[in-house]
């Protein structure tokens, strides 16, 4: 038996559970797009609570003592507020602490389809309206969770298409000593479009918004110019990688090295839960790096290891050291038979269940199976 720290999941959509292993059609990451929105389109805050409570069941399986869900479902199907207008912000925090998992909720700021262009379809439910109304509903948010040791309430900037660009500051400043995230230089064409409309670059308009501090996450950051890894590096900006997830959309491979070189720091996330295994990402970033630089070792085991346990902690708000107090024992198996560095050779299969998870493995499967049913019941 090895111990382990335990692992910071940095990037999450709880409700993109519901999407994995299901024929979602091909082409571009916009494609996916369409179908993640049927999935949306269907949730209530009672469905959602059921699909979170089944997925972070199994993020504590994997070893995961913390999670950034990077949420901006808030509202009903036509865009009107719920009797609570944090319904399912409460619904997320109470699946988290459930199964007794640490939650960053990163309350996310979505107002715009794209640059000039207003929401439509299940948009609306994403949609506060304006920057100062999003700000008063996270603001009522904290305020509730204020002084928990097991919940951080955060902010997130969905994209800089999807947030105004007069309106980013309000978002970036609106919860001055909590995380910030944001997606940022995912797609090209994001980049592109962002050129187009403003003159910079996602990373440059977020700079004059003044997002950019050491509490700052940029995830992704997978197309970015010298400009804005100086950027970020200057900021010392974590930079959240889920390269599962970029694999599996298409998005490409993001410069993790140079953005380390700057002065960034790694984290790492699920992100879409394709797949909830934190050893697997820490090990992609080095692999992609070799395929893309045809070198080995660029990351070192030590170096991911921290990305994926005390600066991820850090990330999310929470003290570095609760990795080491959320420490995980890993088996003797098969895989790690031999094996000096566990990061190289462990999956989440290998990680002994937790002794305060109210579930089994069998009885979280069959969560998983009957809120994903429910859900597709309904699209």
């Amino acid at each position: 038996m090895t111990s382990h720290p335990g692992l910071a999941n940095c990037h999450s959509h709880a409700f993109h559970r519901a999407l994995r292993g299901r024929d979602v059609g091909g082409g571009t990451f916009w494609a996916w797009r369409d179908r993640m929105y049927a999935v949306a389109a269907v949730l209530d805050p009672d469905l959602l609570h059921d699909l979170a409570v089944a997925t972070y069941a199994e993020m504590r399986l994997a070893g995961i003592g913390v999670v950034g869900e990077f949420h901006y479902l808030h509202h009903g199907p036509d865009g009107t507020a719920y009797d609570d207008p944090n319904a399912t912000g409460e619904a997320l925090i109470a699946a988290a602490r459930e199964v007794g998992l640490r939650i960053c909720l990163l309350d996310t700021c979505y107002l715009a389809a794209g640059f000039g262009v207003p929401v439509d379809g299940v948009q609306r439910r994403f949609s506060d309206g304006d920057a100062d109304a999003w700000a008063a509903r996270v603001h009522d948010l904290a305020a509730r969770h204020a002084g928990a040791d097991d919940v951080v309430v955060g902010a997130a900037i969905h994209s800089v298409r999807a947030v105004p660009p007069g309106q980013l500051a309000t978002v970036a400043h609106a919860l001055p000593d909590a995380p910030l995230h944001v997606h940022v230089s995912e797609q090209p064409q994001e980049n592109a479009d962002c050129l187009a409309a403003t003159g910079h670059t996602p990373v440059a308009l977020l700079a004059d918004a003044g997002a950019w501090t050491s509490r700052t996450t940029a995830v992704h950051a997978t197309h970015l110019s010298d400009a804005d890894i100086t950027t970020l590096g200057d900021a010392t900006a974590y930079a959240c990688f889920c390269p599962t997830t970029e694999a599996e959309l298409a998005d490409g491979v993001g410069p993790s090295a140079r953005l380390r070189d700057a002065g960034a720091r790694l984290t790492l996330g699920s992100d879409s839960n394709t797949v909830i295994d934190l050893f697997a990402e820490a090990r992609a970033v080095e692999m992609h790096e070799r395929l893309v630089s045809g070198s080995r070792g660029t990351w070192r085991a030590s170096a991911l290891t921290e990305a994926a346990t005390r600066s991820g902690y850090a990330s999310l708000g929470f003290a570095p050291d609760l990795a080491d107090a959320d420490a995980v024992t890993l088996r003797d198996s098969v895989r790690l038979a031999g094996a000096t560095e566990p990061l190289w050779a462990a999956t989440a299969a290998d990680v002994e269940p937790p002794k305060n998870l109210p579930y089994e493995a069998a009885d979280v499967a069959v969560m998983l199976r009957r809120a994903v049913g429910a859900i597709w019941e309904r699209v």
